[in-house]
C-alpha cells in the first residue's frame, strides 16, 4: 500500500513539477514576446522620426528649388522679352527700308519698261536693216541664204576633217611609237625561233608514167581498167594528149591521194587487172590512213599537246593532204601552233594553251569539203564536240574575224595564222585570181577623190597611192589611207595583210635659157 501511496504521489508531483515548468517557460516567453513588441515598437517610431525628419529637409529643398526655378523662368522671361522688343524694333527697321526698297524698285521698273519699248523699237529697227542687208548680200554675192548656209557648213566639216586628221595623226605616232617596236620584238622573235621550210610540198594531182604506152595498159582492153580503178577509187582519170602523165580528179584529198598511190604501184608493178586493182586499193588505203594517223600523233608529239581527242588528232593528221593557196595545211597548222607559243612566251601567256588552239585553228579544213560552212565555224563546232575549252574554241572561230575576239589568245591565233601564211614563199596564187585581185586593189584606190595612180607592188601585200597635193592635204591624207583600207577589207579576199601607203608630194620645175 505504502508504495502504491508512493507511485500516486510521486505522480501526482510529477505533474505539478510539470505544469509549474509549463507555466514558467510560459511567462518567460512571454515577457520576451513583450520586450521584442517594445523594442519593435522603439524602433519603428525612430525610424518614423527619421523619415519625418527626411520629408522635411526634402520639403526644404523642393522648395528651395521650385523658389530657384521660379526665379530662373522668371530671368528667362524678362528675358526673351527684351529679345522680343528688340527684335519687334528690328522688324519695323526692316518695314521700313522694305517701304523705301519698293519705291525704288517700282522707279526701276519703270525705266525698265521704258527701255523695253526703246530697245523693241531698235529690234524693230536692226531686224528691217538685217532683212535690207540680207537682201543685198545675196544680190552682190548671188547666193541665196540657204546656199551661204550650205557653203558655211562645208566650211566647217572640212575644218573638222582637218581637225580630225591633224588628231588622227597625232594618236597613231603616240601608239605606233611603242605598239610598233614591241609588235616587231615579238615577231621577229617568233621568227627567228622557228626553222620551217621556205617552199612546202604540194598535193599530188598528176601520176607520172614511164612512157605513153601505159596509157593503153591503165585503160584495158574495151576500158574495163580504167573503169575498175574508177569504181574502186571513187575518183576520176582524165587520160589526155599529155605526155607521160594521168591526172587524177576529185575534190576529197584524201581519196585522191589513195587513188594516185594506188595507180603509182600498179604501174610499178606491172600489173594491171581489176582483181589486182581491188587488193593494192585496200593495202594502198590502209597506209595512207596509217600516214594520217601517224601525222597527227607527231604533230601533237613535237608540240607538246596532252590529252587532245583521238579523234582530233587523226583530224590534224587528215590536214596532211589539204593545201590551202598551195601551202600544206598540217605545216601551216603546225608552224602557226610553234609561233603562237612563241608569242605567247613574250606576251606572258600560257605557251601550252597559245601551241593547242594554233594547232587547231584550222582543224575544219579537214572535213569542209563534207560539211557546209566556213572552215573556222567547222573547226570550232568540232573542238566543242571533242571537249576542247571554250577559249581554245572562240580563238578557232574567230581567227579570220567572224566572231568578235574575247581573249588575249584569240589575238595570238590570228596573229600567227597571218604571220604563218603570209611570209614569202608560203602560199601560191592562180595567175588569173592573183592578177585579178592585184587589179582591184588598184581599182579601188583610183575610185577614191584626188587619187591620180595606184600600184600592187610586193606581190600584193603592198598598195602605193599617188595623190593630187590641190585635192587631198598632207592631214587628209591618214583618212584616205584608213578608207582604201576599209574598203580593201570590205571588198576583196587576200591571205595575209596589205599595206596602204599614201604618196603626197610637190614638185616644182623651172627652166633656164
Amino acid at each position: 500500500m505504502k508504495e502504491a501511496l508512493f507511485l500516486i504521489l510521486g505522480i501526482g508531483l510529477g505533474a505539478l513539477l510539470w505544469h509549474l515548468t509549463r507555466q514558467l517557460v510560459f511567462k518567460n516567453k512571454m515577457e520576451e514576446a513583450n520586450k521584442a513588441l517594445n523594442d519593435a515598437k522603439s524602433e519603428a517610431e525612430k525610424v518614423i522620426k527619421q523619415a519625418e525628419i527626411r520629408a522635411q529637409e526634402e520639403i526644404l529643398e523642393g522648395k528651395k528649388v521650385a523658389e530657384n526655378s521660379k526665379l530662373d523662368v522668371l530671368k528667362e522671361f524678362k528675358e526673351r522679352e527684351r529679345r522680343l522688343n528688340k527684335r519687334e524694333e528690328q522688324i519695323n527697321q526692316r518695314d521700313e527700308i522694305n517701304i523705301a526698297r519698293e519705291r525704288e524698285f517700282k522707279t526701276i521698273e519703270k525705266r525698265q519698261k521704258d527701255t523695253e519699248a526703246a530697245l523693241a523699237e531698235q529690234q524693230a529697227k536692226l531686224t528691217e536693216s538685217l532683212a535690207n542687208a540680207e537682201k543685198e548680200l545675196e544680190r552682190i554675192s548671188g547666193m541665196t541664204q540657204d546656199e551661204a548656209k550650205e557653203e558655211l557648213i562645208q566650211k566647217l566639216e572640212e575644218e573638222a576633217k582637218h581637225d580630225a586628221a591633224k588628231k588622227i595623226k597625232a594618236i597613231e605616232e603616240a601608239f605606233l611609237e611603242d605598239a610598233e617596236k614591241k609588235s616587231k620584238e615579238i615577231l621577229s622573235t617568233a621568227i627567228q625561233r622557228y626553222a620551217g621550210e621556205y617552199v612546202v610540198e604540194n598535193t599530188v594531182t598528176t601520176v607520172s608514167l614511164p612512157n605513153d604506152e601505159m596509157k593503153g595498159r591503165i585503160i584495158g582492153r574495151e576500158g574495163r581498167n580504167i573503169r575498175s580503178i574508177e569504181a574502186v577509187t571513187g575518183v576520176d582519170l582524165v587520160i589526155d594528149d599529155t605526155p607521160e602523165a594521168v591526172v587524177v580528179s576529185d575534190f576529197n584529198p584524201i581519196r585522191r591521194q589513195i587513188a594516185a598511190l594506188t595507180l603509182q604501184k600498179l604501174i610499178a608493178d606491172g600489173r594491171i587487172h581489176p582483181g589486182r586493182i581491188e587488193e593494192v586499193f585496200e593495202a594502198c588505203t590502209k597506209d595512207v590512213w596509217k600516214s594520217i594517223k601517224d601525222a597527227g600523233d607527231q604533230a601533237v608529239f613535237d608540240l607538246g599537246i596532252h590529252k587532245l581527242h583521238p579523234e582530233l588528232v587523226l583530224l590534224v593528221g587528215r590536214l596532211k593532204y589539204r593545201t590551202s593557196y598551195g601551202q600544206n595545211v598540217w605545216r601551216h597548222s603546225m608552224e602557226t601552233a610553234f609561233l603562237a607559243g612563241e608569242i605567247a612566251t613574250e606576251l606572258g601567256y600560257s605557251v601550252k594553251t597559245a601551241r593547242r588552239a594554233g594547232l587547231l585553228h584550222d582543224i575544219g579544213k579537214a572535213v569542209d569539203h563534207e560539211i557546209e560552212g566556213s572552215h573556222a565555224s567547222i573547226g570550232a563546232k568540232l573542238a566543242e564536240k571533242y571537249g576542247e575549252p571554250h577559249k581554245i574554241c572562240n580563238a578557232i572561230a574567230a581567227h579570220h574575224g567572224e566572231v568578235k575576239p574575247e581573249s588575249t589568245l584569240d589575238f595570238i591565233v590570228s596573229a600567227a595564222d597571218a604571220l604563218s601564211g603570209a611570209r614569202p614563199g608560203a602560199r601560191r596564187e592562180m595567175a588569173e585570181a592573183y592578177i585579178q585581185r592585184l587589179t582591184d586593189l588598184e581599182n579601188i584606190a583610183t575610185s577614191f577623190d584626188g587619187v591620180e595612180k595606184s600600184f600592187a607592188i610586193q606581190a600584193g601585200r603592198e598598195l602605193r597611192v599617188l595623190v593630187d597635193t590641190t585635192k587631198v592635204s598632207d592631214d587628209n591624207a591618214y583618212i584616205l589611207a584608213t578608207d582604201i583600207a576599209k574598203k580593201i577589207e570590205k571588198d576583196l579576199q587576200f591571205p595575209g595583210q596589205i599595206k596602204v601607203v599614201v604618196i603626197r608630194e610637190t614638185r616644182v620645175t623651172a627652166t633656164a635659157q
